[in-house]
């Protein structure tokens, strides 16, 4: 009897176990999964150009060859090989050294300049778009002289800092953007050679402090991919920055601003790093008539510069430079050369002399 019952339970177990172990058919596809590989993404990089020159530093040479008549004047021919160089940037600096004060001031030269309107509308019509208007010679002419060239440079499609007609127009720290990078631009002067700002019109030239620089680099750097500052610092005829530029460069660096361009010593100094700070310490003449003051304040340098953003850093690419004289003949004839285009005949050794300059574009800042 145990025995039969042994194998009755036998009998039903089997079916119960085939269908406990029983799997379908698979294909090999189906058998084996394919492992699934977390995706990775490539954060975007964003990048714009931007090419630099230094002062039109406008003297009554230049704009007497620039004259036409009826009042009016035309630079553009003193321009035409600087054109096809800078075409290709998305911005394009320069510094109006020499304010454009409106003609009913009379245009004047040294050492209280006036310039007319067309040396800034003809660079503009050459490509320029970024301009700093702060420097030692922006108060020439007087709170009046401010106001027209801001109204001037207002009606220009470009980009424009330094001076100001009201408080609310230089607080407003506006952020541009190009090619989906968002930009700000703020230009500084140490000094306005003695003239003083009228009282509470602080805002006609934005003249440098630290606590300024703070205030103005906070309240814009959440905004802000890429901040750009111009300073006109530094000692005028000198090759070497000087302690107070370097300080305030290593300050402004600490703040968060990721490129400095520097004009005021008319002739050129070094571009250097500090930490990821680009520093062209001076870009010197862009044109002038300073020959009889030496060789050396009639050659500029153009910088150019790839600017990349990418997972937020911001970092420089294709840094490039070249020299730039102003050519003239006898106070006629004035035209910004590049070193590429001059001969001997007209500048001999310039191919010694250019090699001297980039040296000095190229050594080293010695920082206490």
């Amino acid at each position: 009897m145990k025995k039969y019952l042994f194998v009755i339970s036998l009998i039903l177990l089997i079916p119960l176990l085939l269908l406990i172990t029983y799997r379908p058919k698979t294909t090999l596809e189906e058998e084996i999964e394919e492992p699934k590989i977390s995706e990775v993404i490539e954060p975007e990089e964003k990048r714009m150009s931007l090419v630099a020159v230094g002062d039109a530093l406008i003297h009554s040479g230049i704009y007497t060859d620039a004259y036409i008549g009826n009042g009016n004047y035309d630079f553009s021919d003193m321009f035409e090989e600087i054109k096809p160089l800078i075409e290709d940037y998305d911005l394009k600096y320069y510094n109006q050294e020499t304010i454009i004060g409106g003609k009913d001031l009379g245009i004047s030269n040294y050492p209280n300049f006036n310039s007319p309107d067309e040396i800034g509308q003809n660079l503009v019509d050459i490509g320029f778009n970024l301009v700093s208007l702060a420097n030692n010679h922006s108060m020439d002419k007087g709170e009046r002289g401010i106001l027209y060239s801001v109204n001037f440079w207002k009606k220009q499609n470009i980009v424009f800092s330094g001076q100001a007609s009201s408080y609310e127009e230089r607080n407003n720290i506006v952020i541009y953007e190009v090619n989906g990078i968002k930009y700000a631009f703020i230009a500084y002067t140490d000094g306005t050679n003695g003239i003083i700002i009228p009282k509470d019109k602080e805002y006609l030239i934005n003249v440098y402090s630290n606590e300024k620089a703070k205030k103005d680099i906070d309240s814009i750097k959440d905004k802000a991919d890429v901040i750009i500052v111009s300073m006109h610092w530094g000692e005028e005829y000198s090759h070497t920055p000087t302690l107070t530029q370097k300080e305030e460069a290593k300050y402004l660096s600490s703040l968060g601003v990721n490129l400095i361009i520097g004009s005021h010593p008319h002739v050129i100094q070094p571009i250097d790093y500090i930490d990821n700070t680009l520093v062209i310490y001076s870009l010197g003449n862009f044109i002038s008539s300073q020959r009889t003051l030496g060789l050396n304040k009639i050659i500029g340098l153009m910088v150019g510069v790839d600017i990349v953003v990418k997972d937020g850093v911001v970092s420089f690419e294709n840094l490039d430079y070249k020299l730039l004289y102003t050519y003239d003949n006898n106070y006629k004839n004035y035209k910004v050369i590049p070193f590429e285009n001059l001969t001997d005949e007209i500048l001999k050794n310039y191919e010694k002399i250019e090699q001297d300059y980039i040296n000095i574009v190229e050594s080293e800042v010695i920082y206490d």
